[in-house]
């Protein structure tokens, strides 16, 4: 499987994008990397290494999309640029899939413009996983449509099903409309019209609305929601988390009895950490686009590119796309209309 990494996206780039493509290489035997990347930065990093030759590439290209680059502006206009000659080359067929850590306004406007959407899709979705307390869920769109329709979220339900039975093998997925209440009428004019649509969609299991307080209960498998809501949802979820975090390392500082029980709970705070963190869940994929786009997180390290890469040769592996697209095929409310 071939896979083409963008070697100059995020902020560490690239010596976390090379590292974690390095110890991708060591749990994925059948897997090449091209790095997209300059050259000579990327060859500067693959020196610190030992790795077979044979297994990694480098496409070079000239040009970076900043963090703080206007999106569309800048995929135009860098046409050069590490993220774009990723994108080509999966547009090519050089490559099964991609991974990104770089600007994701930036990255979903390339990917609609290099891959364009599958056939019947009215607008591609951002996924991400939560952790919950019985087992992770999904929560879509998150941030790639801030003005929604609710038709789009009525086909980010078909679409999310099949990503969470791809993700964790599960068939028929409960799906939950993200709102303010749990009764039929409540929201707004969009999330009301989307309840009508998602309760008559028969291919997917629509159990109603759910709150926000609720996700992490486990009960919903994937959440839909426009991509203003579920954005400013995962933000607040990852702020809270790491508010919780530094409050409670500055208590435990603050006391002898503090750091002994820290000591005492450390296999436990360990493993909380771990189900928090977003390396771990491999980047978001951006659903309904013709090719494997994966969003790593822009602060991504190592370990976060490596996840990514993995989620991104498991869903190449499976022909993913091919799946989806019968899907959206079959699907009465697709249409290629913006």
């Amino acid at each position: 499987m071939r896979i083409a990494l963008d070697a100059m996206g995020g902020d560490f780039a690239p010596l976390e994008t090379v590292k974690g493509a390095i110890q991708a290489l060591d749990e994925l035997k059948g897997l090449t990397v091209v790095l997209v990347g300059k050259k000579e930065k990327i060859q500067e990093e693959l020196e610190k290494y030992t790795y077979d030759k044979n297994r990694i590439e480098i496409y070079d290209a000239r040009e970076i999309i900043e963090m703080t680059d206007d999106p569309m502006s800048a995929v135009r206009t860098k046409k050069d640029s590490s993220m774009n000659r990723m994108l080509e080359l999966v547009k090519s067929g050089e490559v099964e899939a991609s991974v990104s850590a770089g600007n994701t306004g930036a990255l979903i406007s390339a990917s609609q413009l290099k891959l364009r959407r599958i056939k019947g899709v009215l607008r591609p979705a951002i996924t991400t996983i939560f952790p919950s307390k019985k087992r992770d869920i999904v929560l879509m769109d998150v941030g790639a449509n801030a003005d929604c329709r609710p038709e789009f979220i009525n086909q980010f339900a078909t679409m999310g099903t099949l990503y969470y039975e791809e993700m964790f093998g599960v068939s028929n997925a409960k799906v939950g409309l993200l709102n303010i209440g749990t009764e039929e009428g409540k929201g707004n004019e969009i999330t009301r019209e989307a309840f009508h649509l998602l309760k008559s969609n028969d291919k997917i299991n629509f159990i109603g609305n759910i709150e926000s307080r609720e996700m992490m209960d486990g009960e919903v498998d994937v959440i839909v929601a426009d991509g203003f809501t579920g954005n400013m949802v995962l933000k607040t979820a990852e702020g809270t988390a790491k508010f919780i975090f530094s409050i409670l390392k500055e208590e435990i500082n603050k006391s002898t009895l503090g750091k002994i029980g820290a000591l005492l709970l450390k296999p436990i705070l360990k493993k909380l950490k771990g189900k928090l963190d977003s390396s771990e869940y491999g980047g978001a994929l951006f659903l309904g686009i013709n090719g494997i786009s994966i969003k790593a997180h822009g602060n991504s390290t190592a370990r976060g590119i490596k996840n990514a890469l993995k989620v991104a040769n498991k869903f190449a592996e499976d022909k993913f796309i091919d799946r989806l697209t019968e899907v959206m095929k079959q699907n009465q409310g697709g249409s290629d209309e913006a």
